[in-house]
């Protein structure tokens, strides 16, 4: 492999960015829920993953391609954008601390998955 393909690195920068969501929803939500957390992460991304194909196919909708395209580079700016939402999300646990922070882990497994997605069709 000559080069790394970019799909897939948003993909590992998102997941990095997911992990650091979790750690931070763990420990500055409401208590100490590290397990709950981990098990969200993990079933929505793969929920997405593996379910996001037949729903599309059911509703008759074309399969998207992968988010960055070699033809057009523009992509690659508008994909960053994941990761770093991702990031920002992270962040909101430590400046707000003391709440139940379980749909932000949703949401974030959520953009991780719309990622490995994309990293599985351009592979």
């Amino acid at each position: 492999m000559k080069r790394l393909e970019p799909n897939l690195l948003l993909a590992l920068s998102t997941g990095l960015a997911l992990i650091l969501v979790v750690v931070t929803t763990s420990f500055y939500g409401a208590s100490v829920q590290l397990a709950r957390n981990l098990v969200l992460a993990a079933a929505c991304s793969i929920g997405f993953v593996l379910l996001n194909p037949p729903l599309l196919k059911m509703m008759r909708i074309k399969p998207r391609p992968p988010m960055i395209h070699r033809d057009s580079p523009g992509t690659a700016v508008w994909a960053g954008i994941f990761p770093m939402a991702v990031v920002l999300a992270a962040a909101i646990p430590v400046f707000w601390p003391g709440h139940d922070y379980g749909l932000l882990v949703i949401i974030a497994a959520v953009w991780f998955g719309v990622t490995l997605e994309s990293a599985i069709k351009a592979s």
